[in-house]
């Protein structure tokens, strides 16, 4: 017969190690220090082991307990392991309890898009496994597909949830063990290089929102920082803007191919609040060509710098340029559960041969054009709990 103090004395040993009980209770003693409270039993018969849970989550009485009720249900002819496996709680169900009660203390938004990634990418794979049963391949698997898509930082976010939830499962005995616990992303996923441009973080945006709002240097300039962060498009591409590209009735930008890095057409949908920064933006044109015209020569469009050095002077040297105006909207878009297509198509992405250019620039134009009215209002949003942050700020 086992005792806690037995059970604690228990030194890791190179090899599984099992205490017997009584009755085929034992516990076994992984290398690695973890306990596992185990059942042995015939029936039909067929040798068979069921878990009970994990040490010392699990107390010695209470695995006796969970021991007597399994010889009850084989002595009334019942396999306690298909029992066990019939009540057995789903990977989905479990998820729901973890995000039920982890998104107590979290931002409801930020709570809603974790939820929103689950439904969407793990779900469909696992969700219907027993949280009890799943092997870490099947979390590999899982991850890998949506890392094929190219959406690595969702991927390892993923896998990241996945541990959160099986760790919550072990914590409240409906898991003996967490298959996720020792994979770490660079075990699964392919390592992901490239060039970093300095950018805000998605919790710095309002107060960058609210500086640009408040820039007072040219108007030409604030305008172009307020379009880039509602359009993400190219430093080159919006000040090479023209105004014969934009179309209020169609609702769209059309940037020809030769202004594009790819060399094909792009569309960018424009919001409402879009439209109405170009109505500013219109009377203030004086008639020219250019959407944003250079301060010495109005036949030429402003300097690549006008934009880095404006973003300098509101104490953002270092940490945000105009190409990180793309890299924040691409994460928290993806973040909010945007397709990763239509996100990249926006951020014209995509890799495309001379024959497919003429139809992929306008792939999606409708969930795309729903996507970037989405992101204009979410930045409305942004400015508006800024507001009311600094308001609520003692002087």
């Amino acid at each position: 017969m086992l005792s806690d103090s037995l059970i604690r004395s228990v030194k890791r040993s190179d090899r599984p190690r099992k205490l017997s009980d009584s009755g085929g209770l034992h516990l076994l003693v992984a290398p690695n220090g973890g306990r596992y409270w185990r059942y042995s039993y015939r029936f039909n018969g067929k040798q068979k082991t069921l878990a009970l849970g994990i040490y010392p989550e699990v107390s010695l009485a209470r695995a006796r307990a969970r021991h007597l009720e399994a010889r009850r249900l084989l002595s009334d002819g019942i396999d306690p392991s298909v029992e066990r496996k019939a009540e057995g709680k789903t990977f989905e169900i479990v998820a729901r309890q973890w995000h039920g009660r982890w998104m107590t203390d979290r931002h409801a938004r930020h709570a809603h898009y974790v939820l929103k990634r689950l439904e969407a990418d793990i779900f469909p794979a696992i969700g219907s496994l027993p949280v009890s049963e799943i092997p870490a391949s099947a979390f590999r698997d899982a991850v890998q597909k949506i890392e094929k898509r190219g959406a690595v930082d969702i991927a390892k976010r993923a896998l990241q949830t996945c541990g959160q939830i099986m760790r919550y499962a072990v914590a409240n005995d409906l898991a003996d063990g967490n298959p996720v616990a020792d994979v770490k992303p660079s075990d699964v996923l392919k390592p992901h290089r490239r060039r970093n441009f300095a950018r805000v973080t998605a919790q710095e945006l309002p107060s960058l929102l609210r500086s640009i709002d408040g820039y007072v240097g040219s108007q030409h300039t604030r305008f172009a920082l307020q379009l880039m962060t509602l359009t993400f498009v190219r430093t080159s591409e919006l000040i090479g803007a023209r105004w014969s590209e934009f179309s209020s009735t169609a609702r769209r930008w059309d940037i020809p191919g030769e202004r594009m890095k790819m060399r094909t057409p792009h569309i960018v949908p424009l919001s409402r609040q879009a439209l109405l920064l170009l109505e500013k933006l219109q009377q203030i044109s004086s008639g020219r060509e250019l959407v944003f015209p250079g301060d010495v020569d109005s036949t030429k469009p402003m300097s690549n710098n006008t934009l880095l050095f404006a973003l300098y002077r509101m104490g953002y040297r270092g940490r945000m340029t105009g190409h990180g105006f793309r890299g924040v909207a691409s994460t928290i878009l993806h973040e909010q559960g945007w397709p990763h297509q239509h996100i990249e198509l926006q951020l014209a992405h995509q890799e495309r041969d001379d024959t497919s250019a003429a139809y992929n620039h306008a792939l999606y134009l409708k969930p795309r054009a729903e996507m970037m009215q989405a992101w204009a209002d979410h930045l409305d949003l942004l400015r508006r709990e800024e507001i009311s942050e600094t308001k609520a700020s003692p002087a």
